[in-house]
C-alpha cells in the first residue's frame, strides 16, 4: 500500500491513497492542515473489491471503510464535523442509522442524507466526510 505523502511544509496538502490495488483516479482523503477532506467511500469488500448482497453487511463495510480512511488520516470518527451519505434507496434510511449509531458517540456530526440514482458497482450508499482533528467534538 502506498503511503500518505508527507507534506515539508504545514500548509502543503497530504493525500492518502487507498488501500490495496485500487486504480481510483483520487485520493482516500486530503489533509490541509488540521482539517481532512474524505471522499466518497463504498462498501466494498477488500477481499472481492464487490459490495455484498446482504444490505447491513454493506453498511458495516462502509461504515468500516470510512472509519479506516478517518484512521489513516490522523483523525478519529468524533473528529467529523459533516457527514454526506448517497442512497439509492431511501426507504433504507433507518436501517442505515441503526448501525450508523454505533460507529459514534455523542455529539453527533452533521449530516445530509441524500436520495440518489444508481452508484458504482451496485452500491446502495456512498458516505463522504469532513473532520477537523483534535476538534474536540
Amino acid at each position: 500500500m502506498p503511503a500518505p505523502q508527507n507534506p515539508s511544509a504545514p500548509d502543503k496538502r497530504v493525500h492518502i491513497p487507498y488501500p490495496g490495488n485500487t486504480n481510483f483516479p483520487f485520493s482516500s482523503a486530503v489533509i490541509v492542515a488540521s482539517t481532512v477532506y474524505l471522499s466518497g467511500h463504498l462498501g466494498l469488500d477488500p477481499a472481492t473489491h464487490s459490495i455484498p448482497n446482504d444490505i447491513d453487511s454493506e453498511i458495516k463495510l462502509v461504515m468500516d471503510n470510512f472509519r479506516e480512511t478517518i484512521v489513516r488520516s490522523g483523525a478519529t470518527m468524533q473528529d467529523l464535523v459533516y457527514v454526506q451519505v448517497f442512497c439509492s434507496d431511501v426507504t433504507l434510511f433507518d436501517r442505515f442509522n441503526s448501525i450508523y449509531l454505533t460507529y459514534f458517540k455523542f455529539p453527533l456530526p452533521a449530516r445530509a442524507f441524500l436520495g440518489s440514482g444508481t452508484l458504482l458497482f451496485g452500491a446502495h450508499f456512498e458516505i463522504q466526510g469532513i473532520a477537523v482533528k483534535n476538534s474536540d467534538a
